[in-house]
């Protein structure tokens, strides 16, 4: 008894034109016999798979399956390669539009045309002052170019491609594999369809030769790290005359000694001196870049209120990173850290031991709440009110 088409693919009743595409995508691919050579059952499986494909595709013959069962499709073309189900003519139509160069082709495509080049990524660090200003850079990039001895064409001067012997100049040969052929590129010219019997002595054949090419990129302000540039047609050069690819720049940006990105702000921690955090006043802040936006100068004073605590943050506004769409900046937020002083003199410490007696304790409000923490935890501990 003939399997259930459904059961075959993996698929319920319901299924649409894309679940069944899927699902005969996965199961070809299974049971391929270039995937299971020597295995016959892996064929059977794969006839079985394309022929329960070539109805359901159909509309009309997946009508008749769902009301008749396999009566309702037997000698309309629901078996195997040679009906006209889902529209495909043989496997050679299958696999072209579904699989392309899987098992080795290309589809019915000749490769022996005109081929775009590949696309070159290159990975390329700037500084977070690049990245704030913008800049132009220069770019060794390694790529390749068609060869100029001989135009691309791979063959020594006064010599040309020959027809392939193998393939008769189509770049593909088929296979006989029991009830089914399959089609795949020629081993021998690699699809091109042509054999260079006298190859260029600069591009050995191949067209095209590796070099290192200069170019000069303009880096906008405001990039991140992951900003990726593309430049239309600076990538590996096509063969036989096909166009370039593309060269994609993958852009990071280097560690910075003070400041730190999230996003459009910049965020950094200056020490304060004690003195200054008790009193307040004022410190300078260094600002990214500088120049007219600091008043010709690196450096920005921030006020540092009375009793400021290390933690505490100064947001300065537009300060910060400018946005790569080009409206406005982020901010600049300023962590302050208190530096206690070290090595001081015999004065000094006179002076520190004085300060500490004359010292309240409303002066150190963080101490004597803590402290007040403490003292209840020990009384749960030792059971005293």
């Amino acid at each position: 008894m003939a399997r259930d088409y459904y059961e075959i693919l993996g698929v319920g009743r319901e299924a649409d034109d894309a679940a069944l595409k899927s699902a005969f995508r996965k199961k070809a691919m299974e049971h391929h016999p270039d995937r299971n050579q020597g295995d016959s059952q892996a064929e059977a499986r794969f006839k079985e798979v394309n022929e329960a494909y070539s109805v359901l595709s159909d509309a009309q013959k997946r009508a008749a399956y769902d009301r008749f069962g396999h009566e309702g499709v037997n000698g309309n073309g629901g078996g195997g390669f040679g009906g006209g189900g889902a529209g495909f003519s043989n496997v050679e139509d299958i696999f072209a539009e579904m699989f392309g160069d899987v098992f080795g082709g290309g589809g019915g495509r000749r490769q022996n045309g005109p081929q775009r080049g590949a696309d070159v990524r290159f990975d390329y660090e700037i500084t977070l002052e690049q990245a704030y200003q913008g800049a132009d850079v220069e770019l060794n990039v390694p790529t390749t170019l068609t060869c100029e001895v001989c135009n691309g064409s791979g063959a020594k001067a006064g010599s040309k491609p020959q027809t392939c012997s193998t393939c008769g100049g189509h770049g593909r040969v088929r296979a006989s594999n029991g009830f089914f052929q399959v089609e795949r590129g020629c081993p021998t010219c690699g699809g091109a369809g042509q054999v260079i019997m006298d190859p260029c002595g600069n591009c050995h054949g191949h067209g095209q030769v590796r070099a290192n090419r200069k170019l000069n990129v303009r880096i906008p302000a405001g990039v991140d790290d992951g900003a990726r540039i593309r430049l239309s047609g600076e990538g590996q050069a096509g063969a036989k005359g096909g166009p370039k690819g593309d060269l994609y720049i993958f852009l990071s940006v280097g560690e910075h000694d003070i400041f730190e990105r999230d996003g459009d702000d910049l965020h950094c921690t200056i020490p304060v001196p004690m003195a200054t955090a008790v009193l307040g006043g004022e410190v300078e802040v260094p600002c990214l870049m500088g120049g007219k936006d600091c008043d010709g100068m690196c450096r920005l004073d921030v006020s540092i209120p009375e009793g400021a605590q290390t933690g505490h943050k100064v947001k300065i506004k537009g300060k910060g990173m400018p946005s790569l769409n080009g409206r406005g900046k982020g901010d600049l937020l300023v962590e302050l850290f208190v530096e206690t002083p070290k090595h001081l003199s015999a004065e000094q410490k006179d002076l520190m031991r004085q300060f500490a007696a004359l010292s309240e304790e409303q002066s150190y409000s963080q101490s004597q709440g803590f402290m007040h923490k403490a003292k209840r935890f020990w009384d749960d501990i030792t059971g005293t009110a």
